[in-house]
């Protein structure tokens, strides 16, 4: 992820990445063919760069120190999500966040895929009436990667301790948050964890949410257990209301390759106009890391509010710890 962050940091317009910093000598040499300087730890690189602002992507465990290190260096601070491991972390991370008067913004990109935007667009309106019931799945292989390109899974994904949690922190956090942006007000009325694998954090989860301000039910679905490759992305949110339904699937593309031929086509002309390339278009979906961290410089940039709001964050983290509460986990 932080070679992704640091990729679309390179072609943001206004954006100059000044440097680096990672323990990984190959990713410090990723770094360095782009022509960024790069230091061995974060602490160093703070300590001798005039910054405005840091992008941090490192495992769970080790990111409010990090964090509290950019604030206290007076810099806004883009976050991969989770906010952090758990809701104590979480509210620590605030608090430091609103004494030293920087912001922070957690990377949620599934806000910004096409199709989420769509559908919620769509409920706004007024489209659906009243929602009253919405589901979504989000299925994959979290750390675990498919037998065609075997990959050793870091000690840390599967570490309690260290990551927080599995399938539910790490995936559920995305659909937890977009259910959180649409409705709001949101309470855990049922949590089942799963551990097929019977590893030392959940490998699934399926919750309930509901809010007493719509009356909407909430059920995600979320798990590891699926062996797949890019562009393979089990993901989906439906929206069912008094007036009509909504869907995700129906704005995503059907074939993920078709798409990426088009986009690169398309790219190909936008280029011979001299018009801006949509980078990471063809992927469809890991185009919203682009358009978030965008986002997130504009708000540096133009000097307006956080597009990504760090109270709906550390209440994502709330319901998540209420679910591990209810789900034993």
């Amino acid at each position: 992820m932080g070679k992704l962050h640091l990729m679309n940091a390179l072609r943001i317009d206004g954006v100059n990445v000044v440097a680096g910093a990672d323990r990984n000598e190959g990713n410090r040499l990723f770094a360095q063919n782009h022509r960024v300087k790069t230091y061995g730890d974060y602490a160093s690189l703070l300590d001798k760069e005039k910054i405005d602002a840091a992008i941090i992507s490192l495992p769970t465990h080790l990111k409010k120190e990090a964090v509290v290190l950019a604030s206290e260096s007076g810099l806004d601070v883009f976050l991969d999500k989770p906010l952090a491991g758990n809701a104590t972390d979480a509210e620590e991370i605030v608090q430091k966040i609103r004494k030293e008067k920087t912001r922070l913004t957690v990377g949620v990109n599934y806000r910004f895929f096409d199709s989420v935007q769509k559908i919620r667009n769509s409920m706004e309106s007024g489209k659906l009436g009243d929602v009253v019931l919405a589901t979504s799945e989000l299925i994959m292989n979290g750390p675990f990667s498919h037998p065609l390109v075997p990959t050793p899974v870091a000690d840390w994904w599967l570490s309690k301790e260290m990551a927080g949690g599995g399938a539910l922190l790490d995936l559920g956090y995305h659909v937890v948050d977009l259910f959180n942006w649409m409705f709001g007000d949101l309470q855990v009325a049922y949590s089942n964890l799963g551990w097929r694998f019977n590893l030392p954090v959940e490998d699934s989860a399926i919750i309930v949410l509901e809010s007493k301000k719509t009356s909407v039910k909430c059920v995600a679905s979320v798990g590891w257990f699926m062996k797949m490759i890019f562009p393979a992305f089990n993901f989906r949110i439906n929206l069912n209301g008094t007036a009509g339904s909504e869907s995700t699937d129906r704005y995503a593309p059907s074939d993920l390759r078709v798409h990426a031929a088009k986009e690169a086509v398309s790219n190909l002309l936008r280029r011979i106009a001299m018009r801006k390339v949509h980078y990471l278009s063809y992927t469809y979906y890991y185009a919203s890391f682009h358009s978030i961290l965008e986002s997130f410089f504009d708000m540096i940039k133009k000097d307006v509010d956080n597009p990504i709001s760090i109270e709906q964050q550390l209440q994502v983290m709330r319901i998540i710890d209420e679910c591990y509460k209810q789900g034993g986990g």
